[in-house]
């Protein structure tokens, strides 16, 4: 054979073969995020939403805050579809049970990303300034400071390797919704009702569209239903201790807690405080969202998060007696419902396949603030020295001057 006709041949091949692998996967696969969200702040209405806080900032803004529980409020159900005929997206439908008291269905939009307006960004050349400050790192539950703590990030020094292992995290947040193009989601422009507290996913579900197979159809049982709302409360001051309680949650496999302020440094410029409940260093930035079955398991055994029936811990005093305010967030970790038609032999071969595979992930988030008396009702001074004659219990009170991480670490980003 010639080279020119072994070229050829050889290109059909790799053809085929790329042609084989477009055509591999599921016909259709389809995520479903179930999150129950609750917030104790001063000045806060009680329903609503808000944004998404100094992590969300840090991280990207409100998408990433709504993802760590840090925005609506109550119960949140997010969708997502993608069906292999149809790359660019297709209009579907997900049949929900009645006791989802929504209607009879919701529907499913492709996502489209919206363009950012021309000239939108404002950041150039010069505007980014040296950061100043530290963050400090601490973590456990007890009493007190365990030594060799706390862990110091200098931001002046502005050492890549050193900021990369002080972020690294025990965290491997599992494959669920998040919002890829071509693929079709649920809540968009054109439905998105909000999900009513006594909602319940517990019933017969189905997805149907276009390239969609008729087979996908799954039931949900109690065990795969919303989490309950995480009700927290405080009690002590941060130069104290704060005992933090919550309500033990059936179904739940794991809790992991975080909390983050601010207070002048010793240079004068800002340092940023971080807290978890881990045994060991911690920061907690992948952990406070959905985890896959397994890593929850490796996470207990690592002593990362904490054990299901445990229901208090205490955050060590002397971390925030000189912040000008703390948030405390809390995860409660659900299980994870996997599914596929038809189900996934026990000796599955190498090249088994089936026509659809679906993913129930579930969670539920509370944040509060520290140095307050049951989790917000009654604010209390976070500062050693404070005055009480501050308008703490006030109507309208505004939630603490917590420092803004996008503005302070902008010059390690060069943004």
């Amino acid at each position: 054979m010639s080279t020119a006709r072994l070229s050829f041949a050889l290109c059909l091949t790799m053809f085929a073969v790329a042609a084989q692998a477009q055509s591999r996967g599921p016909a259709a696969q389809y995520w479903v995020d179930l999150s129950t969200s609750n917030m104790s702040i001063p000045g806060m209405p009680e329903e609503g939403s808000m944004g998404g806080g100094l992590l969300g900032g840090l991280m990207g803004g409100n998408n990433f805050g709504r993802s760590m529980g840090m925005g609506e409020r109550g119960k949140l159900l997010d969708a997502e579809l993608y069906v292999r005929a149809h790359p660019s997206g297709v209009e579907g439908t997900h049949a929900i049970p009645g006791g989802m008291n929504m209607g009879s269905s919701l529907l499913l939009m492709p996502y489209r990303p919206k363009q950012e307006p021309q000239g939108a960004r404002s950041d150039g050349p010069g505007e980014a300034e040296k950061p100043k400050g530290r963050i400090l790192l601490y973590w456990g539950c007890g009493d007190t400071i365990r030594p060799g703590q706390p862990k110091v990030l200098d931001l002046g020094k502005q050492d890549y390797a050193e900021f990369a292992q002080f972020f690294s995290s025990h965290g491997a947040p599992s494959k669920g919704v998040q919002g890829r193009p071509g693929h079709s989601l649920w809540p968009n422009e054109r439905d998105s009702k909000r999900v009513p507290d006594n909602a319940s996913l517990v019933g017969e579900h189905a997805v149907s569209g276009d390239g969609v197979p008729a087979s996908l159809k799954f039931n949900v049982g109690a065990a795969h239903d919303f989490l309950p709302k995480a009700q927290l409360s405080t009690k002590g001051m941060p130069s104290e201790g704060v005992q933090v309680a919550w309500n033990a949650m059936e179904n739940a496999k794991g809790y992991f807690l975080q909390a983050q302020g601010a207070a002048s440094g010793p240079d004068g410029a800002q340092d940023m405080i971080f807290w978890s409940s881990s045994e060991k260093p911690e920061n907690g930035w992948s952990l406070m969202t959905y985890q896959a079955p397994a890593q929850i398991a490796k996470l207990l055994q690592q002593k990362v998060i904490l054990a299901p029936s445990t229901v208090n811990c205490t955050v060590p005093k002397g971390i925030f007696d000189k912040a000008e305010g703390a948030m405390l967030n809390m995860i409660a970790y659900g299980p994870e419902l996997n599914l596929s038609y038809p189900a996934r032999p026990a000796k599955a071969a190498a090249d088994w396949q089936p026509e659809w595979t679906a993913r129930v992930r579930i969670k539920s988030t509370g944040m509060t603030m520290l140095g307050m008396e049951d989790g917000g009702r009654q604010p209390r001074a976070g500062r050693q020295g404070a005055s009480d004659a501050s308008s703490a219990g006030e109507e309208g009170q505004q939630a603490p001057n917590l420092p803004n991480p996008v503005k302070l670490l902008k010059g390690l980003f060069g943004k």
